[in-house]
């Protein structure tokens, strides 16, 4: 088995766990294939085993590795899909970040976590992704997100209005600071913290969220992901800003932008002893009320 692994520059305080993952990937005699500007950040700092390999784009590491291991927070997680593309390479998190709904590995956890992957005893979450187009190929082959699009107004100017259809069918105009696209995946993102619903991982949905809306009756609307959905957007400044996940671009105000289900999704590692109703539980401290006890 051949495992990849990608990550940030870390905290020193962290680096004891990163030794953990390498050391258990060479007890079990796993073949590491670490990202080569992860390695660069490593340097002199971890003992890495002397079968390790280096991979540097998302063609070499479709032809060098079987599963991708992301160390950091959801951030890290959502970076790795720009390598993993089309490829169908299960990817599990471990959590050095804060909340990890994603990487949803506790760093105290990585014996068992690392033992369960290399068994097999796993399921995937099929994780569907949102794909971006326009006239102008924003983002180039990058043009996919897996939690969300977000249309949004540059720093210091002033409110939008985005005009939203739904297979040339006229959802809304929408007067506000900006407008979110969300998966399902994305729904306990940002969509979340402007107002969104929480949706279930395969319930075949987008979510549309404002930001900041002029008008308070204006709420998100959950609409089905066989739909194409498209955007114009009027404003005073002549430019705005688009986002997918965490790569932004500035973009002229005539672009037009249309929005669909990607035709390949991300295969989301799951340990046999958690379910998605569970990580919401303790993400987000359910249940637990002080009032309570």
């Amino acid at each position: 088995m051949r495992i990849a692994i990608y990550g940030r520059d870390f905290n020193d305080t962290v680096l004891p766990y990163v030794q953990e993952v390498f050391n258990h990937l060479a007890n079990y005699d796993v073949q590491p294939v670490l990202y080569s500007k992860f390695k660069t950040s490593l340097h002199g700092k971890i003992n890495l085993p002397k079968n390790t390999v280096i991979f540097h784009n998302h063609a070499e590491l479709k032809e060098r590795a079987d599963i991708l291991i992301s160390l950091g927070g959801d951030g890290t997680l959502l970076d790795t899909l720009s390598l993993i593309r089309n490829s169908n390479i299960p990817v599990i998190g471990i959590n050095f970040g804060r909340l990890g709904f994603l990487a949803s590995i506790n760093k105290n956890e990585i014996e068992s976590a690392l033992k369960a992957v290399i068994h097999g005893e796993y399921t995937l979450d099929c994780r569907s992704l949102l794909v971006l187009e326009s006239d102008n190929k924003l983002f180039g082959e990058e043009n996919f997100a897996l939690n969300d699009i977000t249309i949004h107004r540059r720093d210091n100017s002033a409110m939008m209005i985005i005009h939203a259809k739904m297979n040339e069918d006229f959802i809304n105009s929408y007067w506000a600071d900006g407008l979110i696209i969300a998966t399902p995946t994305g729904s306990t993102a940002y969509s979340l913290s402007c107002g969104g619903p929480i949706i279930y991982p395969d319930s075949r949905n987008f979510v549309v969220t404002p930001i900041a809306p002029h008008n308070l009756n204006v709420r998100p609307v959950v609409l089905p992901d066989d739909r194409k959905l498209s955007f114009e957007v009027e404003a005073r400044e002549s430019k705005f800003l688009v986002s997918c996940d965490s790569r932004t671009v500035t973009v002229e105000r005539s672009v037009k932008i249309s929005i669909k289900k990607a035709d390949f999704c991300l295969n989301l590692i799951r340990l046999n002893n958690e379910t998605y109703l569970n990580t919401l539980r303790n993400k987000l401290l359910w249940g637990i009320d002080t009032r309570n006890y």
